[in-house]
């Protein structure tokens, strides 16, 4: 059997790459919406956080969600992100 090829991608908070599987995707939607993508299947530009706060907390403040999506983020998009992030964990 052939050794599969895992995707990884890097985390906009801290860097590292990881395995995909284990990152949460942030997307920006045609409508310029920015929301979390549990799925990892929904439309959309793509960025890759690790899910601890810690790494959201470096990601807000390196800006690393304006760089991914060449765009201003609002700070409510954060609140949410935040809280979506603090559910995610509780899992």
């Amino acid at each position: 059997m052939a050794n599969k090829k895992i995707p990884m991608r890097q985390c906009i908070g801290c860097g590292e790459m990881k395995p995909k599987k284990e990152m949460i995707r942030v997307i920006k939607t045609a409508e310029d919406e920015i929301i979390l993508d549990t799925t990892g299947r929904k439309n959309g530009r793509g960025a890759y956080i690790c899910p601890e706060s810690e790494c959201l907390q470096k990601a807000i403040k390196c800006k690393g969600l304006e760089r991914s999506f060449k765009m201003p983020i609002p700070k409510d998009v954060y609140e949410m992100l935040t809280k979506e992030m603090e559910e995610f964990e509780t899992r």
